[in-house]
């Protein structure tokens, strides 16, 4: 949105309360600049009105499929959705009334923290994210998940590639370790490290503009981001991580499995879904579950695979 513009959209979605973060990922799909929930007096059991805030309005059917396919993973039907409204609003800096509820997130060796927000003096590596447009703050599970992974797991002589990177957020927070654990070694050694490669893509062309921005607010500049998926021209890397959904993942799964030379995490995990990906791990590729780890965050797993 410029600033001439007059209006924005708001399409609310009145849905029963547990299916509140579904329809919130079919707005993250959906390209929507913002999301909020009004539970304001409402019990579990009841319904809530979730919006989410767009320049332009996608259609109808687009919004119907991404919301059904939404509630598919999350294990709702599309019962779930009682009703669906649009409504033009006029323009406000509504962007600055939804900064004043984000605020920095602190996981493992991290603080996730918007562009905006002072962070006190702290041994923890700072991530600063603009979200813009794209998935990842820090706030859900399955990136906190993906980001005590990677503080726990990677090492400065790994390469790296982020699957569907969104926001750039866990790429950038190898870049960061890995300059934090490089500098520690030449204190240590007084012998430069190897830098190997940190890659990171996605398939939608916003996405990566927006990783790209935020890898430059964060000083980090060794990290290639490209437009696309994994496939079979893709190379090797030490360390790959694939934050998505389940349904996506499962088919991706011989593409991840041997581009991954030693560390293999998948999120986007439903736990209802575990079974289902531990099977096709363990059928199709013969990964023994000595080799997984599997950690919780809320309804939300992730799987990290040792080679």
């Amino acid at each position: 949105m410029n600033d001439n513009q007059k209006l924005w959209f708001a399409l609310e979605i009145t849905a029963d309360s547990k299916a509140s973060e579904a329809i919130e990922f079919a707005f993250n799909e959906l390209d929507s600049l913002g999301t909020e929930i009004n539970t304001l007096g409402k019990a579990k059991s009841e319904t809530v009105c979730i919006v989410g805030y767009f320049n332009e309005k996608p259609s109808g059917e687009t919004v119907q499929n991404q919301s059904n396919a939404a509630l598919r993973i999350y294990g709702f039907s599309s019962a779930a959705i009682k009703k669906t409204e649009w409504r033009a609003i006029e323009n406000k800096d509504w962007l600055a009334e939804w900064k004043k509820h984000w605020k920095a997130t602190e996981t493992g060796k991290f603080i996730v923290a918007p562009s905006w927000e002072n962070v006190e003096n702290t041994d923890k590596i700072i991530i600063r994210i603009e979200p813009n447009m794209a998935f990842g703050t820090g706030t859900h599970e399955t990136t906190r998940l993906c980001l005590h992974a990677i503080g726990e797991i990677y090492q400065s002589d790994m390469s790296f590639l982020d699957v569907g990177t969104g926001t750039g957020i866990l790429a950038i927070a190898a870049a960061k370790l890995k300059s934090n654990l490089a500098e520690k070694s030449l204190t240590l050694n007084s012998q430069p490290q190897n830098l190997n490669l940190l890659s990171a893509c996605d398939i939608d062309v916003k996405s990566v503009e927006i990783a790209v921005e935020n890898a430059e607010l964060n000083g980090v500049d060794d990290i290639e981001f490209y437009v696309g998926s994994i496939d079979e021209d893709t190379p090797q890397f030490d360390f790959l991580c694939a934050n998505l959904t389940a349904d996506v993942i499962v088919p991706l799964l011989p593409l991840l499995v041997a581009k991954s030379k030693r560390m293999l995490l998948l999120s986007g995990i439903l736990q209802q879904q575990k079974d289902w990906v531990l099977e096709e791990l363990s059928s199709k590729f013969k990964v023994q579950i000595s080799n997984l780890k599997i950690e919780t965050d809320g309804e939300w797993i992730s799987i990290l695979i040792k080679k």
